[in-house]
């Protein structure tokens, strides 16, 4: 089987693209007809609250269930996430998905729709990906045409690269990642474009996860990434209590987060002794409380300017984060809370010389990695997210 596999990708690779997509659409299809008389996975039972709420279908870094679950802090309002399941990736908490496979069956994909339909007020769709199945449309613009003649409040939101357009981050940060001609920066140049045009021609409330997305959205509210801390806070053991200070990194994607600056830095000050550099891979998230707790440096990115859910992860867990935020972010971040994001600024120029300084002042250290779970608190453990989604889902007029 493995075999025969390989060989039909390899033969896949040779042809012309409209063929190799037609062929793949055929391969999918034929793989699917196992499932048309399998019975259909189950559907969450229908609330009776007011406010029925779903997101989906990405729930990238579990933020859809997080803030699914923030949004059933509000009186009257029932939440579910759905989640789309991809081989080879981590899977996150969710309330219901299903594999590839499924999203591509026909009759799934009706039931999916009469489900949704029938069971919600609103539905929140991230990173305008279809939500009904994967039926050959390129976005969610027809499934979100549908809910709407449904009388369903339908609302867009974006997690980063979704919407962010990398020409602008290039224009306005002098570490951005994105070069022209590079494949990664074309794909998401192209796919940002596209994706601005919807968010104009559907005028639709819009929602982004980091306030860094504002630039890209202006008319977009902040829906802050939601956690909860207690497992962080759990594992965590005191701030340089090992032999050698321990510095990791995790790199989710090593181009956008400068990976190998990060590595070729750490690496160093570890072969020097300075402290022992741990590079996190393939690690799933239910234990990374572990990884992160048992670390005294967190070194996020350098290259993009904000932050998101991995370092407010670490903040909770008390840990030193260190990261290229930016004074835009930080300004944003103050003007909209009153807080300041205690967070240590770095970029590859200065990332050695700003670890070094940490280690050699560790009181200082302590002191500003000690302001990360009171800052988790406020703003990121659901409260600040349920705000934010407040009024589109409690106003008369969507309801």
């Amino acid at each position: 089987m493995g075999d025969s596999m390989t060989v039909s990708r390899s033969i896949r690779e040779h042809l012309p693209a409209p063929l190799a997509r037609t062929a793949g659409a055929v391969r999918r299809r034929l793989r699917g007809l196992r499932y048309s008389y399998a019975q259909l996975p189950a559907f969450p039972p229908v609330a009776t609250t007011p406010v029925r709420l779903l997101v989906g279908p990405t729930n990238s870094a579990g933020q859809g269930y997080a803030w699914a679950q923030a949004a059933e802090k509000l009186e009257g309002v029932n939440a579910v996430s759905f989640a789309l399941h991809r081989k080879g990736q981590f899977q996150f908490t969710d309330d219901y998905g299903v594999p590839l496979a499924w999203f591509g069956q026909p009759r799934w994909q009706r039931a999916q729709e009469q489900h949704i339909i029938g069971s919600y007020t609103h539905v929140l769709v991230e990173s305008l990906r279809p939500i009904f199945g994967a039926r050959g449309y390129p976005d969610a613009a027809a499934d979100i045409a549908t809910m709407r003649e449904a009388g369903i409040n339908v609302g867009l939101l974006f997690h980063g690269s979704d919407i962010r357009l990398p020409s602008r981050h290039a224009k306005r940060e002098r570490w951005s990642p994105f070069t022209p001609g590079d494949d990664l920066t074309e794909r998401l140049e192209k796919q940002a474009r596209r994706h601005g045009e919807l968010v104009e021609s559907l005028d639709l409330p819009v929602f982004v996860s980091t306030v860094d997305l504002l630039d890209d959205v202006p008319n977009a509210q902040w829906l802050p990434v939601a956690i909860d801390p207690a497992p962080w806070q759990r594992a965590a053991r005191p701030l340089f209590s090992g032999a050698r200070p321990v510095a990791v990194h995790v790199p989710s994607n090593a181009q956008l987060k400068g990976t190998e600056r990060i590595d070729a830095v750490l690496t160093e000050l570890h072969e020097r002794g300075v402290l022992e550099y741990r590079r996190i891979t393939g690690v799933p998230h239910d234990r990374m409380p572990d990884v992160i707790g048992d670390a005294d440096i967190v070194v996020d990115q350098l290259r993009i300017g904000l932050y998101g859910v991995a370092a407010a992860e670490a903040l909770a867990a008390g840990r030193i984060v260190v990261s290229y935020v930016g004074d835009a972010v930080r300004h944003r971040v103050r003007s909209l809370t009153g807080r300041e994001v205690p967070i240590v600024e770095a970029d590859p120029d200065t990332l050695g010389d700003v670890v070094t300084g940490l280690i050699a002042d560790r009181d200082a250290a302590a002191e500003r990695a000690a302001a990360g779970p009171g800052f988790v608190a406020e703003l990121h453990d659901g409260s600040r997210s349920a705000l934010a989604l407040t009024s589109w889902l409690t106003s008369k007029e969507n309801q």
